[in-house]
């Protein structure tokens, strides 16, 4: 049986993800077990990593740090092990260098790039920027497949006030539109990651959690 670790280190909605994640894995007839957990061994044998994250770049990542070995081992399972990782709104910044949240932070510099704060045009936009948007995809990836898109299309949810700056145009898997184009999910050879809230996302979530769950990168 598939075993996927929620990663719980103080931030996230993790019932949510884990709701969602049993869901996609049900209506697809696979055997997945989903675990929160915030215990480093955990990440050494699992087989599947989610990073949730609400509030702060900062607060995230300090809290990520702060829990004793999590930090070194989510760095094995995903760099050397090259387990299949999803960062979800907070937990897919964090994947960027730097977040310039109440001060400039190290990220875990997996893809390039910074995370600064929204600035939409016209300016009259509110901030944060909650709600319901179309994505984009930017490239075929298996994580996508399956979706239509466009305005008639299946919708995902969007609830944040900072947005990812990837350097490398093709780490960018999908935009959306909010005042200007801002980045809707990124990927990189065994890692992904999405602003979007896919356990809030409904039909959208769903397909992209299940495919999570069957990708080998």
């Amino acid at each position: 049986m598939m075993r996927v670790a929620v990663i719980d280190y103080g931030s996230g909605n993790l019932r949510s993800a884990q709701k969602a994640l049993e869901r996609a894995a049900a209506e697809r007839a696979i055997e997945a077990e989903i675990v929160i957990t915030a215990e480093p061994e955990m990440l050494r044998t699992c087989d599947r990593i989610v990073l949730p994250g609400v509030g702060a770049f900062k607060d995230c990542r300090d809290g990520l740090y702060a829990v004793a070995g999590l930090h070194e081992a989510l760095e094995e399972a995903v760099r050397l092990k090259e387990k299949p990782f999803l960062g979800i709104c907070v937990g897919m910044q964090l994947m960027a260098r730097t977040g310039l949240e109440f001060g400039e932070t190290q990220g875990l510099g997996w893809i390039d790039g910074v995370v600064r704060r929204l600035e939409p045009a016209p300016s009259t936009l509110k901030v944060p920027h909650m709600g319901w948007n179309s994505i984009d995809p930017s490239r075929d990836h298996p994580l996508l497949a399956g979706m239509n898109y466009g305005e008639t299309a299946a919708h995902a949810y969007f609830v944040h006030s900072y947005e990812f700056l990837a350097e490398n145009p093709a780490d960018i898997l999908a935009t959306s539109q909010y005042g200007g184009t801002l980045t809707a999910a990124v990927a990189k050879e065994n890692m992904a990651g999405t602003q979007f809230h896919p356990e809030k996302s409904q039909v959208l979530g769903l397909n992209l959690l299940g495919n999570f769950l069957e990708w080998r990168p």
